[in-house]
């Protein structure tokens, strides 16, 4: 799996260049890592076995344990890169973005490092969000999510007693807008690109509480839809 959005972002924070026996290694766990995630995608999770996992892979049960102790480790390190992406991403940012800005950049930076297209990518986002035996995984990946966000957004909200308060609501807000844009890419299939979902989620998330507030009907009235056509009332 790509993590070229890592590797440019840090690569000037590393102090010398790693050893050839640990870019071999490092790049037979990233190999290690999207072949099983594959694998697991497709078969399901309960249903692959570690010994699939390791001759999918050319390797040995003894060798994959010595990278992997379990099947969850391996989607915790796929759910950790995206991890990674997004707080290079957040780091990265610009002193004069804004919140708003922060979080849909932080976002958007995760979605093309997810897998090399977007059918793998869907099936991978399948996979963890609708196993039940990996929810911890996906939550703890939030969490981390919501970490990095609350930090960098903490530093450029006015000062105030709530400011550490406000950053979390907003950070754990942008969490549940890609949350929500999953759920949604999910229900259609993966057909249409994530990234226009998850604008759509972001625009409507700023608009609609204060809206709603001022117009209850304002939904009902013809917001268009993702497809392009307005909403009609039934």
């Amino acid at each position: 799996m790509s993590r070229s959005l890592v590797s440019s972002l840090r690569g000037a924070a590393s102090v010398s260049a790693p050893s050839r026996r640990e870019a071999r290694r490092s790049e037979t766990h990233a190999a290690l890592i999207e072949g099983a995630m594959r694998l697991l995608s497709t078969q399901g999770f309960d249903a692959t076995t570690v010994d699939e996992i390791a001759a999918s892979a050319g390797i040995s049960r003894r060798t994959l344990f010595r990278y992997f102790p379990t099947k969850a480790d391996i989607v915790t390190a796929w759910a950790q890169n995206m991890t990674d992406v997004l707080t290079a991403s957040v780091e990265s940012c610009p002193a004069d973005f804004s919140p708003p800005d922060i979080i849909r950049t932080a976002l958007e930076a995760v979605v093309p490092e997810m897998a090399k297209n977007r059918a793998e990518a869907f099936a991978f986002v399948c996979l963890i969000e609708r196993t039940p035996a990996l929810l911890s995984v996906s939550l703890r990946k939030y969490a981390g999510w919501e970490d990095a966000l609350a930090v960098a957004l903490a530093s450029r909200l006015p000062a105030s007693p709530d400011q550490a308060l406000a950053a979390r609501v907003a950070a754990r807000s942008g969490i549940a807008a890609f949350r929500t844009a999953l759920d949604e890419w999910i229900r259609l299939r993966g057909r249409p690109a994530l990234v226009p979902i998850l604008r759509r989620v972001l625009v409507l998330q700023a608009e609609l509480l204060p809206r709603l507030s001022e117009d209850p009907e304002w939904v009902s009235r013809g917001r268009p839809a993702l497809g392009g056509s307005r909403a009609r009332p039934a």
